[in-house]
């Protein structure tokens, strides 16, 4: 977890550089050029202090050491001179492993300002390469600051909603886990995560003091981290080669590569590749696979390879054929998709939910329309994917999460009510007995389950969770009648002057309200012409409190608060 220290030390960074620097992209490749070039100084110096030899900084690299550079007495422009002649020849360092020169190859300082890089490269001095969780953490969110690469349909995704789709998923330590289009790698990192949680004996809180590991679920929400010790170095590395990733852009490659090294890969697996119309890794699978592909198509659409089942161009379409096609016979996956998967009624779309329906989809979880807010309001859903469970179960889950625990708007502020807690509970519950053959019933507040021929009926496939809630909510245990059954609806201020004074009206008076809660007693209700001034304090459209608890026909006039109006 990011303490405040390392985090003020990324925010310096980047303020030092807007100046000079204002593009968030090319900040976070300054960051990540200088970051690696301190850290091969580390690594050589604590070589040395071994016993080894320096392996980086030798021979005629040797005048270009980081300690060297910022040093004592060294001037803004002696520092600038340096440095900047040490970007454009360290790709010529044949001792740099492939990551490292991947890095420095088109690495350039695009300023010459002594002053900006003097103050730019002591914030970074205060960083120090140790493998440890917080500069994992600090790089990942110096990431969070790429936002959107708009262009391309990429949005980054946020933290919460991959963390909360990697333990539904709950990758194991020897499977094969991909990103096909992983951009940061976000979603490998978590995985990873997720795995030395799951195989912990204890944890290490801020302190540094190890804690028994039953505290597992609360230390997800306080600075601890997981050490993987239950972990033989056979499981590492395994582990380090079974986490995979592609992208098409050389830029995200490099920065998933960077991320992934950080948290301890010493050799990442991320590749460059076209996974749409390249067929040269289409044998490959995996055991799970976790996804946030690009939603747009570039003019003209994708012109893939011929072995996608589904035909078309469109890039979302064919990455969750990629993504279902290439999981293994007992495989899972889970997907970010824009709702038009969900719904489209042109060919490509009924036969993708065709497909998914009947041989891989496991649940449809609906997301709240701000979830990328402030970069993208389009609205998502989740598809969770289980080819064992689509065997043995004849049921869907539906999902529908209004609450991730943010506000929906620009600043997606925190609040309080995520119901991201309780639909992971219930979802994993569900999916646990599904693919024991036991998967019809699911008692959730969020969600329900439906017979997979229910959603074959008309055709379409289609996997819109209002379409089938009316369905579901006839079976539940609990009726449902009409507000104005039960209660008075009180009518709309607008038709206040056309309503005789002798109609009456549910009535709280003003004295029961105020800033913290609503003081509610059963009162009788009251004719208009005797409510007065009072009613007019409420607005069209005010919400309905009403009494819980069962009551009678009599008693249900005298358990009204306030009617929604209109």
């Amino acid at each position: 977890m990011l303490d405040k220290d390392t985090k003020r030390r990324i925010d310096t960074c980047r303020d030092i550089l807007v100046g000079k620097v204002p593009d968030p992209k090319s900040q976070v490749e300054q960051i990540t050029v200088a970051l690696i070039y301190k850290f091969m100084d580390d690594m050589d110096l604590e070589a040395e202090e071994l016993g080894g030899e320096r392996k980086f900084f030798t021979q005629d690299f040797e005048r270009y050491r980081w300690a060297k550079l910022v040093a004592q007495g060294v001037s803004g422009q002696e520092m600038l001179n340096i440095y900047s002649e040490a970007l454009t020849k360290m790709v010529e360092n044949d001792h740099l492993p492939p990551l490292f020169r991947s890095i420095f190859r088109n690495a350039y300082l695009p300023y010459r300002d002594p002053e900006t890089l003097r103050s730019f490269l002591r914030e970074i001095d205060s960083f120090t390469y140790d493998h440890s969780e917080r500069l994992g953490d600090a790089y990942e969110y110096l990431l969070s600051v790429l936002g959107s690469q708009g262009d391309a349909g990429q949005f980054r995704t946020p933290r919460h909603i991959i963390d909360f789709m990697v333990e539904i998923i709950d990758p194991r330590k020897n499977e094969v886990i991909l990103d096909p289009a992983c951009g940061t790698a976000g979603f490998l990192i978590s995985a990873y995560k997720h795995i030395l949680r799951t195989n912990s004996s204890y944890v290490v809180n801020g302190n540094g003091n190890h804690e028994e590991a039953d505290a597992a679920e609360q230390a997800l929400e306080s600075p601890m981290r997981f050490p993987g010790d239950l972990l033989s170095p056979e499981d590492r590395t395994r582990l380090a080669g079974n986490i995979k990733g592609y992208d098409i852009s050389p830029d995200m490659v490099r920065l998933s590569l960077v991320n992934l090294y950080l948290h301890g890969f010493a050799d990442p697996k991320v590749e460059e590749y076209d996974t749409l119309t390249s067929e040269e890794k289409w044998t490959q699978t995996a055991d799970v696979i976790l996804a946030n592909p690009p939603f747009m198509s570039p003019k003209g659409g994708i012109k893939p390879h011929t072995r996608f089942q589904v035909q078309s161009k469109r890039s979302e379409l064919l990455f969750v054929d990629y993504i279902a096609e290439h999981l293994n016979p007992k495989g899972r996956a889970a997907i970010v998709v824009p709702e038009g998967i969900i719904f489209q009624s042109q060919t490509a779309y009924v036969a993708l939910r065709k497909m998914l329906v009947e041989n891989h989809l496991a649940s449809v979880i609906s997301l709240p329309a701000g979830v990328f807010n402030p970069y993208s309001s389009v609205k998502t859903s989740i598809l969770i994917l289980d080819r064992a469970l689509a065997k043995a179960s004849k049921h869907v889950a539906f999902f529908k999460i209004e609450n991730d625990g943010f506000q929906l708007g620009a600043q997606r502020k925190t609040q309080t009510g995520s119901q991201l807690p309780q639909v992971k509970a219930d979802l994993s519950a569900w999916l646990r007995a599904a693919r024991g053959g036991d998967g019809g019933e699911l008692e959730s507040l969020h969600g329900f389950a439906m017979h997979r021929e229910e959603l074959v009926n008309g055709g379409d496939y289609n996997l819109s969770a209002e379409r089938y809630k009316s369905e579901a909510a006839e079976e539940h245990e609990v009726p449902r009648v009409r507000i104005g059954d039960v209660c008075i609806v009180n009518p709309a201020k607008r038709e206040l002057q056309n309503l005789s004074p002798e109609i009456e009206v549910s009535f709280v008076p003003m004295t029961d309200l105020n800033e913290w809660r609503v003081g509610f007693e059963p009162k009788e209700t009251k004719q208009l012409s005797e409510v007065g001034a009072s009613y007019t304090y409420f607005a069209d459209g005010d919400v309905l409190l009403a009494k819980v608890t069962p009551c009678s026909r009599m008693e249900r006039r005298e358990s009204l608060g306030i009617c929604k109006m209109g």
